[in-house]
């Protein structure tokens, strides 16, 4: 079972570049030219009104900088670990490494003043307060569904156990002012 899943990583990682160059996101890199775990795009936000705890309202429309985990190259190290903790240390660590890179790409970007924050769809959400963001569910049934079978794939190529995957998507927010203060430079604006 674990050829076919290489087999996958094999071929998703053949299919990516495509993807990438679709969906115009932008790797995060740091001085060296090293990439993070995080690919990111600006886009509007279509959700509903959202207020963080700092105060800070996201509507329909706002600047977002959203988070794409690079769920290839993460699975590659993934399908290496056994244990569902070992898995849920790495991916922790591998985030709250890419976070300065993150807010420096923010910090450096050429809309940086509209952008309000930053958001995320994801089923591991377990520790993400703990990195500064916050969460919220996922209100329309079928979006939520959808994402669930996106995410399915993912679940089963690394190993997750099933009952991971009972574990609803959510948003993760974090606003601009809170990823600078936790990972970067106070805003100037």
């Amino acid at each position: 079972m674990i050829k076919v899943r290489q087999c996958f990583v094999a071929v998703w990682g053949i299919f990516d570049p495509i993807y990438y160059a679709c969906s115009r996101l932008e790797y995060i890199e740091d001085p060296d030219q090293n990439r993070h775990i995080f690919r990111v795009r600006v886009t509007k936000y279509k959700g509903r009104d959202v207020i963080l705890s700092d105060g800070t309202k996201f509507q329909k429309n706002d600047l977002l900088l959203k988070i794409h985990l690079h769920n290839v190259c993460l699975i590659r190290e993934l399908i290496r670990f056994e244990s569902e903790i070992k898995k849920g240390r790495y991916i922790y660590k591998q985030v709250k490494n890419g976070l300065p890179h993150l807010a420096t790409y923010l910090r450096n970007h050429e809309q940086f003043a509209q952008i309000k924050g930053i958001v995320g769809i994801t089923a591991l959400n377990k520790g993400c307060e703990r990195l500064g963001f916050e969460t919220f569910s996922i209100v329309n049934p079928l979006y939520q569904w959808f994402k669930q079978t996106a995410f399915l794939p993912i679940y089963w190529i690394s190993q997750f156990r099933f009952d991971s995957m009972r574990r609803p998507p959510k948003y993760l927010f974090m606003s601009k002012q809170q990823l600078l203060r936790l990972y970067g430079c106070q805003p100037t604006q």
